[in-house]
């Protein structure tokens, strides 16, 4: 079974301000996002005499129209009881604070991802940091690229995520969480965030992913400003392996795109792709290149400045995964640029595990 073969049990999409019950005491809803990734996917849980939500949505006033109208007519006349968001990201967070001021209703997440965005959301940079510029100068973005990024500020990320909870309930891997008479697992990912919480039912065998395991598109994993020299895509691929030893029956409620069946054929694909990408970088890398060099060689199609600064951090999570095997060397020249050169003579005769690009994938996700 390849990524191709993913089997989806639903053609069409929940409406704005509608859900569909998609396994016994679970619904599935949509909320709008203003990205080319233009939606996400959120899930109510029937918890007793009220609803769990997983996920929130992004910060906005449409958003939560659509979320008054969900709580008047799709709750069956009860209250929300908890808000659980698998990770730090606005689309994921962005109305949890509101959900759960409304409600009086706790917010559970796991301790990095809490404490990242509170970081975040107290950021008040108008112009971006000095440690920012040279991190992207290092990474060979030239000067005019610069500019355009460099203008659109630091810290914009409390502007997408309501006031959050002074307060909230720490979320552990392999802690169980008892939901509606369920046991619900928690299984806790890293790469694409800190400490990424998706949670399993093995009653109903049902893996709700968040963004570690989407169907069509990948998650981007990045190297930023706020850690430079981090390994993310390591992490990446050690959480891929992890989930393989969930059932490979479950049925997947994913973030993005339509809930699917072959989680095991996904993960092995996600896995091989990075693999690949890292080997076409190592070789093109036997002459010295700097990470904006490597850019075409990660992504087919053009990038504007927005699409190039998190295609830098994608390309710089590849290129430091490479460095920690021990199979790319770095120096910084006199222009202060970071080259990365390839220390394995043999790469020639080294069999490419899969398809370089998916052509499913969007080729960066926030």
């Amino acid at each position: 079974m390849d990524s191709y073969s993913l089997r989806y049990p639903y053609d069409d999409l929940p409406a704005h301000g509608e859900t569909r019950e998609v396994a016994p005491g679970i619904k599935w809803l949509q909320m709008p996002l203003s990205f080319a990734l233009d939606h996400i996917n959120l899930y109510l849980l029937e918890d007793g005499d009220g609803w769990a939500v997983v996920d929130t949505g992004i910060r906005g006033e449409r958003t939560q129209g659509y979320w008054n109208t969900i709580f008047e007519r799709e709750l069956d006349g009860r209250p929300v009881s908890r808000v659980i968001v698998t990770h730090m990201h606005p689309d994921h967070l962005g109305q949890a604070g509101w959900i759960c001021r409304r409600f009086g209703a706790p917010l559970l997440m796991s301790r990095t991802e809490y404490y990242y965005a509170r970081t975040f959301s107290s950021e008040n940079h108008r112009q971006l940091p000095p440690e920012a510029i040279a991190f992207y100068q290092r990474g060979g973005v030239p000067e005019g690229i610069l500019q355009e990024i460099t203008s659109r500020g630091w810290g914009n990320f409390s502007n997408n995520v309501e006031p959050m909870p002074v307060g909230y309930l720490r979320l552990v891997d392999g802690q169980v969480l008892r939901i509606g008479g369920r046991a619900w697992r928690v299984v806790t990912g890293s790469g694409h965030s800190p400490e990424h919480v998706c949670l399993y039912c093995e009653e109903l065998d049902v893996l709700i992913s968040g963004d570690q395991v989407l169907p069509r598109i990948t998650s981007n994993v990045s190297v930023n400003a706020n850690e430079p020299e981090e390994d993310p895509l390591a992490y990446w691929l050690a959480s891929h392996r992890k989930f393989l030893d969930l059932p490979d029956t479950a049925f997947v409620l994913p973030s993005h795109n339509r809930p699917f069946y072959g989680l095991h054929a996904r993960l092995r694909y996600l896995i091989d792709h990075h693999e690949d990408r890292m080997l076409a970088c190592e070789e093109k890398c036997t002459e010295p290149q700097t990470a904006y060099d490597l850019l075409p060689v990660m992504f087919s199609r053009e990038l504007d400045s927005f699409q190039t600064m998190l295609a830098l951090g994608e390309c710089m999570a590849h290129l430091h995964c490479l460095m920690n095997m021990g199979r790319l060397e770095r120096m910084l020249h006199q222009d202060g640029r970071y080259r990365y050169r390839s220390i394995d003579p043999g790469l020639s005769t080294r069999a490419h595990p899969g398809s370089h690009e998916d052509p499913d994938a969007a080729p960066l996700m926030v």
